[in-house]
């Protein structure tokens, strides 16, 4: 008698969201809120460091903050390639882990050499995670709810993002600014641990990876949408082999040739003008003569658009229903925003400012949260993860362009309204590069 052959890909797919996925989004939502509380928290915690080791310098802030972003840039597409040789799940773990030590071990640093190298290692960790998340949930939510569930858990990126500048507030006055580095440290590790016994593994990592039918069964017997199935079925992910080792030519295969290259240029150009915006928008403010407490409000507002846009996309599942449309409208808006947010301060019509940075965040976060649900859906199983986490980690490029380019357009004294209008300008490249992607996007029959 034949074996049963069973595509797990259609039974995930034409799945349901039942209590397993509403299970996995809770986990994964905590995962990245830690990953958003560990990359913003060291520039909480800069004024308390340059005090206690009297440092006077302020490029040696600038680097102690990049540290961490050039290690996400390392992270990224490393942890992408150990989720796809040793698990998704093993990734996530080891990753969070690593950050959370680090950051907990910065408590116990005594110059500023240590925490350049500690933020550094962190960042690898840092970045290891949302590309193995990505990978995760593209792999287990149905497809119907996929690319809005990935946008939903990563709003806890902004959320989290928020959530030092609230420690800061309320406990580093009595503790000092090391307790901001317990907390995230000890978050990303109660995470991981938790992670361990209630973080699934992919399926279809586990059916391309060739694990034994019965780890297969098990894993999808604990998907409640999915209806028990025998062990000794065989099991394939449909148009997928099991990969004989990783090669980075399959990020390039057919028409990713053009997918990934314009893939990456839509972080770098999305990450260049969000950093900017992020790193220099209070100092600015307070330059052009808002009041330097309401230029830190148009900084918050910026994140808090981030969460509305996810909201948003999540509950009208925006990419669902019309494809890669939305980055394109999320980059299109965003260049008269930007560029107006520097006319308003200049008009010093505070209001407008605060509307103009809600939006901005709104589209800046928009765009990240899509092309991040786009690396994940973009890519085959045995690749997923080093094509998520290289996208993410070449896109860290334009993190660190864009505040330092920002830095060099503000020493040379250019008018404020002149200054935003250059910010405007990646947001400009992107919606170009989108447009184009559109095509070979539907060639790939995603839409």
């Amino acid at each position: 008698m034949a074996r049963q052959t069973i595509d797990v890909s259609k039974l995930i797919d034409e799945g349901e969201t039942g209590v397993f996925i509403k299970r996995l989004v809770i986990i994964t939502f905590l995962l990245v809120i830690a990953d958003g509380f560990d990359i913003s928290s060291i520039g909480f915690a800069i004024p308390g460091i340059m005090k206690d080791f009297a440092i006077t310098d302020p490029s040696i802030a600038g680097r102690m903050i990049a540290a961490s972003l050039v290690g996400v840039l390392v992270g990224s597409p490393l942890f992408g390639w150990v989720g796809d040789r040793f698990g998704r799940k093993a990734a996530i773990i080891s990753s969070c882990l690593l950050f959370g030590v680090l950051t907990w071990v910065t408590v116990f640093a005594t110059n500023a050499t240590q925490i350049l190298a500690l933020r550094f290692l962190a960042g690898l960790g840092i970045g290891g995670l949302l590309p193995n998340v990505t990978a995760l949930i593209s792999e287990l939510a149905p497809a119907r709810y996929r690319a809005a569930i990935i946008i939903l858990t990563f709003t806890g990126v902004a959320l989290g993002g928020a959530l030092p500048g609230v420690v800061a507030a309320t406990l580093v006055g009595k503790h000092g600014w090391q307790v901001i580095f317990h907390v995230g440290g000890a978050l990303p590790v109660l995470v991981s641990l938790l992670c361990v016994w209630m973080l699934p593994e992919s399926v279809k990592y586990l059916v391309v990876r060739g694990k034994g039918g019965e780890e297969v069964a098990k894993a999808l017997a604990r998907m409640d949408a999915v209806q028990p199935v025998s062990a000794d079925a065989t099991f394939v992910v449909a148009n997928e082999n099991r990969p004989e080792g990783f090669a980075f030519g399959e990020l390039f295969r057919g028409p990713l040739a053009v997918l990934t290259p314009l893939l990456w240029l839509l972080f770098i150009a999305n990450l260049m003008g969000y950093f900017f915006l992020l790193g220099w928008t209070p100092a600015v403010l307070q330059a052009a003569k808002i009041d330097p407490s309401k230029a830190a409000l148009a900084g918050v507002l910026l994140q808090f658009g981030g969460v509305f846009a996810g909201l948003l996309m999540f509950w009208f599942r925006l990419m669902e229903r019309h494809g890669i449309l939305p980055v394109v409208f999320f980059f299109a808006l965003a260049v008269p925003t930007v560029a107006g947010i520097g006319y308003a301060a200049v008009a010093q019509n505070e209001a407008l400012v605060f509307v103009l940075q809600f939006v901005a965040g709104v589209c800046c976060l928009g765009v990240q949260f899509s092309i991040n649900a786009l690396s994940g859906i973009l890519y085959p199983t045995a690749v997923r993860s080093s094509g998520s986490g290289t996208a993410l980690g070449i896109g860290r490029l334009g993190s660190i362009v864009g505040p330092v380019l920002g830095g060099v357009l503000i020493s040379q004294q250019l008018p404020t309204d002149k200054l935003y209008a250059y910010a405007a300008m990646p947001f400009a490249v992107g919606c170009l590069a989108t447009l184009v992607m559109m095509r070979f996007y539907k060639r790939q029959g995603l839409s």
